[in-house]
This record gives structure tokens, C-alpha cells and sequence, in this order.
């Protein structure tokens, strides 16, 4: 008994498979592109806030920077001497 059995074969539309190929690639590429224009329409906010401003942002950082330096080193300085003045007070 040599039966044989048939082989189950999946029939796929090659033109749906090519017309779905297409559409992926033209919505990827118009993705792509708004995705473009949402950034250049973005950093030319960006440039046209900084632009505004009265301080840049460089300078604005280096001045933050120099208050928080002075805070931490007068911070410092209170903690020293809280410490030695209990120390002081604690002395014989």
C-alpha cells in the first residue's frame, strides 16, 4: 500500500504580498519625513527661545554653578564651626 498523502501547500497572493511590501515602505518613508520636519520645526524653536533670552543658557549654568559652590562652601563653614564651638563648650 503505497499511499501518499498530499502536501499541504499554503497558496499566498503574491500580488497582496507585493502591494502590502509598497505600502510599508511608503508609510515608512512619509514617517520618516514628518518625523524630519517635526525636528527641524522643533530645534528652530529651540534656537529662536535661546535667542530671547536675556542671559544665555552658558552663562545661566556658570552663575548656578558659582551659587551653589558659595552655598556648599558657606554650608561647610557653618557645620565647622557649630562642631567647634560644641567642642569648645564641651572642654574643661
Amino acid at each position: 500500500m503505497n499511499h501518499h498523502q498530499p502536501l499541504h501547500s499554503i497558496d499566498i497572493d503574491t500580488r497582496l504580498v507585493t502591494v502590502g511590501a509598497v505600502l510599508t515602505a511608503a508609510g515608512a518613508v512619509v514617517a520618516c519625513t514628518g518625523m524630519g520636519v517635526m525636528a527641524v520645526a522643533v530645534f528652530a524653536a529651540g534656537r529662536r527661545m535661546v535667542r530671547a533670552m536675556d542671559v544665555p543658557p552658558a552663562q545661566q549654568a556658570a552663575m548656578k554653578w558659582r551659587q551653589a559652590k558659595e552655598a556648599s562652601r558657606a554650608g561647610m563653614q557653618a557645620w565647622q564651626s557649630a562642631s567647634g564651638d560644641q567642642h569648645g563648650s564641651l572642654a574643661p
